[in-house]
């Protein structure tokens, strides 16, 4: 195989830009695709920050810091050798998108300026305001555009990939794409594919994802026979505001910078927030964990939010909603550090969080569960061993997953700001995999015969002519509707076993449902409806791969939660000081301190469980009072 190779990356948001780059930078030529241009990837509406251990403010934060609050996060869940790779990596992750011009936010020293978020006591998290996510995302596009230049990048916008090519042995040789402006169907031979495809939000309905994360890259991988990975762990942002379309976030960020959550402590108290003094406002939070105050990992945040609102009945004048209060913070310090956010509220609310008390409740935000990925440790530093092909490679041979479509740095719960770094990591890390993938081949995939891509082709072919022709009396919206209804109902915030049953069983009437979609619209350019129709397919099937791993894992854990099979409150503030609780929670976890493995069958998802290596940090209950 000659030294330069033609690889796939699909998406164009932080972890597939910087899977790019570091293909591109060692001299090979890298296929980009997107549904969308790539700048407007979801990876844009980030808010918060990056984390790094940079310690610039004294506290004594270190990446071992890090990594134990990532592990501990995560109920130690996560991948720890991917995590310590990660977390060791950060500072000069942060140090890099500095000199490539991100503008950080800096201390009157000139210093890069950090914020706290949920689950640390330091600071740690390196913002550009509260438009982060867009100014690392234009920094790596800008650094793409010099490889564009020199013809080692070709971008191919709005273009959305529909599934591998696979030569006889079952390894990927490329892809399938669609056209979405001219619905031209086409191949894509590559040594090897990497899935940046993101979250699947819209499996939800109405979440803080872009209406563009259906997750339908990852569906499709997952019925050619990649592991999916961890699929029950849906992480619920405790701060958003609904909207008629999707839910806008308020970052943590706004918490970090000193915002406050509280109730009246009256019951439906009728009064304006500015009129209830401060003795008959509720700071749950403050009260209950006064140790992190308003900054408890998201999964905690959440559980008290929605405890206070639909237990308790105190919600904002008795419906859902808690009020997230910057009132006390000087408006010129908002704008510096958190403007972004602020005036998203004010742009789609009305009213200005300035002055006015915003009114929140949590929201499906991000899925820790992704496409199973392998990673050589190197024995030395238990961290990925550098440049080794197993590293965010995926059960196909081939086939990569980078960013959020991957399983392995979050565990049961993400951590705030640990996003943008694992996105960007794992690009880091998965590009040179890809390449010594391909240098380690004995034939390369233009060598292969054109038979598989032609067969490739006229499978995908045939299927949207099919699809064209389906004209029953269902619409494919109203179905993705319904599966979003029942998802969100029953696979977010609180889990019961026999409404995860309804869930599997109205997934499964919904796929019968499909069959006999009619698909609204038979034009040969720009038919949203007809690409929509295929992938509201691959939303289902990943629907059913998270209802059934919820259902199988009796026990709350992380995003995870399960009233049925929670353990009971310790006898002290502390739980490590009560032994009998502690004995309670070693045997719930020796049993369920396990990967979950779904593979598809046409009868359901056949789910089994993998140990969780734990080489880095010994497990220990999270604990936040």
């Amino acid at each position: 195989m000659a030294a330069a190779a033609r690889f796939t990356v699909v998406g164009g948001g932080l972890a597939g830009l910087m899977t790019t780059i570091k293909l591109a930078e060692a001299g090979h030529q890298v296929d980009v695709l997107s549904v969308v241009p790539v700048k407007r990837s979801h990876s844009v509406c980030a808010q918060g920050g990056i984390n790094g251990a940079v310690n610039t403010k004294g506290e004594g934060d270190h990446p071992d810091i890090h990594v134990m609050d990532t592990l501990r996060g995560g109920d130690f869940l996560a991948e720890q050798v991917s995590v310590k790779g990660m977390c060791y990596a950060a500072p000069g992750v942060i140090y890099m998108l500095d000199r490539m011009g991100v503008t950080f936010n800096r201390t009157s020293e000139g210093l890069l300026d950090f914020r706290r978020f949920g689950g640390t006591l330091h600071h740690r998290t390196a913002f550009a305001g509260a438009t982060t996510g867009q100014q690392l995302l234009y920094a790596l596009d800008e650094q793409v555009r010099r490889y564009e230049a020199e013809g080692k990048v070709t971008k191919y916008e709005f273009w959305e990939w529909l599934g591998t090519v696979k030569d006889e042995s079952g390894r990927c040789i490329g892809s399938v794409a669609l056209d979405l402006r001219t619905m031209e169907i086409r191949t894509f031979p590559a040594e090897a594919v990497c899935l940046a495809t993101g979250g699947p939000g819209i499996v939800f309905g109405r979440s803080t994802n872009s209406i563009i994360n259906t997750g339908t890259a990852a569906g499709r991988a997952y019925l050619e026979g990649a592991i999916y990975a961890n699929g029950e762990f849906i992480q619920v942002h405790p701060t958003s505001i609904p909207g008629e379309d999707k839910l806008r976030l308020m970052s943590e960020s706004v918490r970090g910078e000193g915002g406050r959550v509280w109730v009246p402590r009256k019951k439906a108290d009728p009064r304006s927030p500015k009129d209830i003094p401060e003795s008959e406002r509720w700071y749950f939070l403050e009260e209950k964990y006064p140790k992190y105050k308003n900054l408890v990992p998201r999964d905690v945040a959440t559980r008290e939010i929605f405890t206070v609102c639909r237990d308790l009945g105190l919600g904002i004048g008795g419906r859902d909603g808690v009020y997230l209060d910057v009132t006390h913070i000087p408006a010129k310090t908002l704008d510096a550090k958190i403007k972004g956010v602020m005036e998203i509220y004010e742009k789609f609310v009305g009213d200005d969080p300035r002055n006015t008390p915003m009114v929140i409740f949590p929201g499906m935000h991000y899925s820790m569960g992704g496409l199973y990925v392998s990673f050589e440790a190197d024995p030395r530093t238990l961290t990925p061993a550098e440049g080794s092909p197993k590293n965010q490679a995926t059960n196909i041979p081939g086939l990569y997953a980078a960013g959020e479509a991957d399983y392995a740095f979050h565990g049961a719960n993400r951590l705030g700001a640990n996003s943008l770094l694992s996105c960007i990591y794992s690009g880091m890390i998965g590009g040179p995999a890809m390449a010594a993938y391909a240098k380690n081949n004995a034939q390369s995939a233009a060598a292969k015969s054109d038979k598989y891509f032609n067969d490739a082709k006229k499978y995908w072919d045939e299927r949207f002519a099919d699809l064209k022709k389906m004209s029953g009396p269902e619409n494919p919206y109203q179905i993705a509707k319904e599966l979003g209804d029942v998802m969100t109902e029953n696979c977010t915030v609180v889990r019961y076993n026999d409404r995860l049953k309804k869930t599997i069983e109205k997934v499964r009437e919904l796929k019968d449902r499909w069959k006999n979609v009619n698909v609204l619209d038979t034009g040969n350019v720009a038919n949203r409806s007809l690409s929509y129709t295929n992938q509201v397919w691959n939303m289902l099937e990943l629907g059913e791969v998270i209802a059934t791993s919820a259902l199988l894992r009796d026990e709350s854990r992380g995003a995870h939660y399960k009233p049925d099979f929670s353990l009971p409150e310790p006898k002290t503030k502390d739980p490590r000081e009560d032994a009998g609780w502690m004995e309670l929670w070693k045997k719930r976890h020796e049993k369920w301190a396990k990967t979950t493995m779904a593979k598809h069958a046409p009868e359901g998802p056949q789910i089994s469980y993998e140990d969780v290596p734990t080489p880095v940090l010994a497990p220990e209950p999270r604990w936040y009072a």
